[in-house]
This record gives C-alpha cells, structure tokens and sequence, in this order.
C-alpha cells in the first residue's frame, strides 16, 4: 500500500512559505551572516591564484540574498575582477526574488549572471551534453544536497569541475543536530521520495573519507523555536512540522502514531530544550570545504 506522506518539495508555494517561516523562527540567517563574513573571507581569498576572471556557481542559490552576501566578501579579497556566474535555481519563486534584489543594486557590473532554472540534475546534463570544458573557481552547495537523486555522485560531479585551488562549499545541517537525530530514527517513514534526502554533513564526511578527499570543516551553532509544533491545529506550527519533516500536510497524513512519535522526539532533549516555555530546536549547521583534486 503507497503511503499518504508526500514530499513537501512537490508543493513549491507551500515549500517556500514554510521555509520563509522558518528562518524567522531560527538563527540560521544570523550563523550564516557570521560565517560568511568571519570565516568565508579567508577561504575566497586563497581561490583565483591571481586570475582576473572568476567562474563561479551556486548550485540552489535561491532569493539571492546569502548569494550577495558572499561577492562582498570576494570583491574585498579580488578587487578588480570580473565574475561569471551559473544561477542554478528551479523554483521560479526564488529566481523572480534573485531578479528584483538584483535590480536593486548598482554596484553588482563586474558579474555576468547566468541564469538556470533547473535542478541539479539537469544543470549536470546540460554541462556535459554541452562537452563543456570550463573549470570552476569556487562553487557553493548551501542546503541543497536534499534534493537530489545521488548525493555522493552530486558532490563528485561538482568537485570535478573545480579548477586549480578552487573551492567547493558544502553547507547541511550537523550529523549531531536535532535534525540528524530526526532522520536517524525515521528516515524510512520521511525519506521515501528519491529527490529528497535525509542527509547530513556525517555522511558527507563519511563519503569525501571513502574517496580521500580533502576538507575542512566549521560548525555553526543554530535554534529553531519549534514550540507551536506542538498546539493541535496551529497553522504556524503546522508548517515548521511540514518542513522538519520534509512533508506536505504531515499532521493530516502521517498515521496518529507517527505523528505522536515525531512530536515525542522532537521535545527529547537530544533534539531539543525547554526554556521559559519555548521548545527550542537543535539547528546546528555544518560547512563543509572541499578542495580541488588537480
């Protein structure tokens, strides 16, 4: 019997309110604000070994807003060079809100933008049908590798077009996360959709290990306030429940079992604590660099 439970990723208006309520509920803006401009920096400056033109691609660069954030950072460590960029996005939602952020800005003429509405499947097709030769200077994978077929063939299709001291950035949630203890235990009811994945920076490390791939790696601290998670009927913790779990309407069509045993774990101190009434998510990023094999 084919289980009622359907991926949150199918329903794009739903996927991108939700994910909007989300950053508003956790700080998982402000660990990336601080990463981009406290440890970012000095990984931008050690890619381009003195080129004046940089390949760049963002694979789920979504509204644009962390995209912007980053090519400060580059143009304090390059200034001078021009950059061209691959835009890989298929929500249509997020590449309009990239395109009006865009036109807001005057300063943005050094960067040629390329726009591809597509996954990262098709954007892998595309290059290789296309028997492209261009290597890349840095590409960054923030929060995408959920949404694909194969992670480690992703990764190691992505890493391949690295050039001379380029740079690949991975970014998931921790293995340790309350969202790792999450998939941990019900990945087998969650995970059932082939583009979407219950992964975290663990079994990333663990594959980039099994290759003898070098990387580094940065935790980034982050909280989620899931507490109206727990208020039957609360249409703002309806939605935080559809995107911890990665399901659409999971309080309708998850079993009454199910959905007791979700919301058990997720007030488990392994996942979560209490504090002054607030159920307060474990939403630990990890970031993962991985270098160029040349």
């Amino acid at each position: 019997m084919a289980s009622p439970l359907r991926s949150l990723v199918y329903d794009d208006s739903r996927y991108q309110k939700a994910f909007h309520l989300f950053l508003e509920c956790s700080s998982e803006h402000q660990c990336m604000q601080d990463f981009i401009h406290k440890i970012l920096p000095d990984i931008l400056a050690s890619i381009g070994d003195g080129k004046s033109h940089l390949n760049i691609i963002g694979v789920g660069s979504g509204d644009g807003h962390i995209d912007l954030e980053m090519f400060s950072e580059l143009r304090l460590k390059h200034p001078g060079v021009t950059v061209d960029y691959q835009v890989v996005e298929p929500s249509s939602q997020q590449l309009h809100s990239y395109k009006v952020l865009l036109a807001q800005k005057s300063d943005l003429d050094y960067i040629t933008f390329n726009w591809n509405k597509m996954t990262s499947a098709e954007f892998e097709e595309q290059w290789k049908s296309k028997q492209t030769t261009k290597k890349a200077d840095f590409i960054h994978m923030i929060q995408m590798l959920y949404y694909v077929k194969d992670v480690d063939a992703t990764i190691r299709f992505f890493q391949s077009l690295l050039d001379k001291n380029g740079k690949l950035l991975i970014i998931l949630v921790s293995g340790e996360s309350g969202w790792g203890k999450l998939w941990k235990t019900f990945s087998p009811q969650l995970c059932m959709c082939e583009i979407s994945q219950c992964v975290t920076t663990a079994d990333v490390k663990s594959f980039l290990e099994s290759e003898k791939l070098k990387y580094k790696s940065y935790a980034l601290p982050s909280q989620m306030d899931i507490t109206e998670c727990f208020t039957e009927g609360d249409e703002k913790g309806e939605l935080l429940l559809d995107f911890l779990t990665e399901t659409n309407r999971f309080s309708r069509t998850a079993s009454p079992q199910l959905k007791a045993d979700v919301l058990k774990l997720l007030r488990d101190p392994c996942c979560s604590v209490e504090s002054n009434g607030r159920v307060i998510f474990n939403n630990t990023l990890e970031v993962i660099i991985v270098d160029a094999t040349i």
